[in-house]
């Protein structure tokens, strides 16, 4: 009777030595230098959408106006597109429309970018946050400010390059509270710089700032400048984050005369509409 109990103390050695060599008991490794660290999740996005057929065609038509009108070869070739140059259409991908009318050149361009992450503790999305928060950054722009008036450095004007640069825009009414003579016409309106005044009075633009509502993270930046001496030339670009994927929206109009100044907030509008079409389109 006393040779059963020896046995199964045996056994029990045997199993325990075996347990403690290869693992503990829930079958977890527990060799010094194991990895402990779980995995980052990665992003909602494996894919990215064919660029040139993100727009629907009746959006390029308001867009890009005066295309609707042309011959029905040059029609389709303007909708159609030209994408741009990738190497992995998995990672990074373009589209970009172009449309000539007689009052204006418009053009228009979509980049997307999904962002993947080889570091197992940062997510996709970590990553990506960090890839549009230096667009942001390289825009002048903070998304953890809340935009708000001028401060009074602005109020009392600063150099032009440097307004053009951060696309704000300035105040009409400083000149009369400062007390100086009305701008030139070419500053006004866009006229000529020989002072031939302008013939259209366009909306201003709002000043490039951070967008709300808008993917996870969303800015606009507004750019009007001269583009040569014989118009003017008028861009905004609109940049959102959706999980891990970085979306950049081009709208840009150059009239056919220097004599017209481009609507910026009719730009600004159009390019937040499209890009919150994409963005719609990305979440579906």
């Amino acid at each position: 009777m006393a040779y059963v109990p020896g046995v199964a103390l045996l056994a029990a050695l045997v199993v325990g030595c075996s347990a403690g060599a290869d693992g503990n008991a829930n079958g977890t490794d527990s060799k010094a230098g194991s990895p402990t660290v779980t995995p980052a999740p990665p992003g909602k996005y494996l894919t990215l959408p064919a660029p040139c057929r993100a727009v629907p065609r009746s959006t390029l038509k308001d867009l890009l106006p005066g295309a609707a009108e042309l011959p029905g070869d040059q029609q389709d070739k303007v909708f159609r597109g030209s994408a741009a140059v990738t190497y992995d259409t998995d990672r990074k991908v373009g589209c970009s429309w172009k449309s000539d009318a007689p009052s204006a050149t418009r053009s228009l361009s979509i980049d997307f970018e999904r962002v993947v992450s080889y570091d197992p503790a940062v997510s996709d999305d970590d990553r990506a946050d960090t890839v549009y928060a230096k667009k942001e950054k390289a825009a002048g722009l903070s998304s953890s400010a809340t935009p708000g008036p001028p401060d009074e450095k602005d109020k009392k004007g600063e150099e032009s390059e440097d307004g053009e640069e951060s696309g704000k825009a300035k105040d009409p009414a400083d000149a009369d509270a400062t007390g100086s003579a009305d701008p030139s016409p070419s500053e006004s309106s866009g006229g000529s710089t020989d002072g031939t005044p302008g013939s259209s009075s366009p909306e201003e633009a709002l000043p490039s700032r951070v967008l709300d509502n808008l993917g996870d993270a969303a800015f606009l930046q507004d750019l009007p400048k001269k583009a040569d001496s014989t118009a003017q030339h008028h861009t905004v670009s609109v940049v959102f984050r959706t999980s891990n994927v970085v979306v950049t929206v081009r709208y840009a109009e150059q009239p056919a005369l220097i004599t017209q100044v481009p609507d910026g907030r009719e730009l600004q509008e159009k390019a937040q509409a499209l890009a919150r079409k994409l963005a719609e389109t990305l979440s579906e």
